[in-house]
C-alpha cells in the first residue's frame, strides 16, 4: 500500500486482523496510519495532528526513569528504543516538557516536517464509511 501523505510504501502491522477484519498500515517515513476494514469504516485515515497531540508517552520496564519517551510504531520509541512489552500510555507525550527525550523530540519534529502543508487540514485525508 502507498502512503497518501508522502507516497512511500506503508507496512502492515504484524498482528492478526481484529474480529472486524481490520488491518492497520503505517508509513515509516511520515508515520501516517491507514486502517482498512473494521466495523465502521472501509478505510479510515486519521488526519494530521500537531506534535503536542500526536504521540503517547511510552511505557516499558526497561525505560530509564525520569525521561519521557514518545511511543512510535512497532513497539519502539521515536528515538529507537525497543523493549518487550512496550506500549503507549493513556497520556500524551509532550515534547516541550523538561523531561522529554531530546532524540524523541528531534525525531518528532523531523516526522512532522514530512507532512506537506496541503495534508495538514482536517479533511485532507479521506475516510470511507461502511454502508449499513
Amino acid at each position: 500500500m502507498e502512503c497518501d501523505v508522502c507516497g512511500r510504501s506503508m507496512w502492515r502491522w504484524p498482528v492478526p486482523p481484529t474480529v472486524w477484519e481490520e488491518e492497520i498500515w503505517s508509513c515509516l517515513w511520515c508515520h501516517a496510519a491507514t486502517h482498512v476494514g473494521g466495523e465502521w469504516f472501509e478505510i479510515s485515515q486519521p488526519p494530521y495532528l500537531p506534535l503536542r497531540m500526536r504521540w503517547e508517552k511510552a511505557v516499558a520496564d526497561g525505560l530509564a526513569p525520569g525521561v519521557s519517551h514518545a511511543f512510535g510504531i512497532f513497539d519502539k520509541t521515536l528515538c529507537g528504543i525497543q523493549d518487550a512489552g512496550m506500549s503507549p500510555s493513556d497520556y500524551s507525550w509532550l515534547p516541550e516538557r523538561e523531561d522529554a527525550c531530546g532524540a524523541c523530540r528531534e525525531a518528532a519534529s523531523l516526522i512532522d516536517s514530512r507532512w506537506p502543508r496541503a495534508m495538514r487540514s482536517e479533511d485532507a485525508r479521506v475516510s470511507v464509511a461502511r454502508r449499513l
